[in-house]
């Protein structure tokens, strides 16, 4: 994020802002909590009109999807 000169709110209202998930990854972490762990990538705009890369995962409890954990960030391309 700092390199590319974003805030934690150009990234939030990125993701807050999105209307799909743009890709799923697998995970290639040695140290992932499941051998079945997906990252999900989301590209989409802060309010200001730049364009926001994000990639994490979803977090589940009980079964449900509850938040996206945030892992990185950059200007998409």
């Amino acid at each position: 994020m700092e390199a590319d000169g974003l805030t934690e709110l150009d990234v939030a209202e990125s993701i807050v802002n999105a209307v799909a998930i743009y890709k799923r990854l697998r995970s290639r972490s040695p140290r992932r909590a499941s051998p079945s762990e997906y990252l999900y990538v989301i590209q989409s705009t802060s309010l200001e009109g730049i364009i926001v890369y994000s990639k994490g995962k979803l977090i589940r409890e009980q079964g449900e999807d509850h938040f996206y954990f945030l892992i990185s960030s950059k200007r998409a391309l």
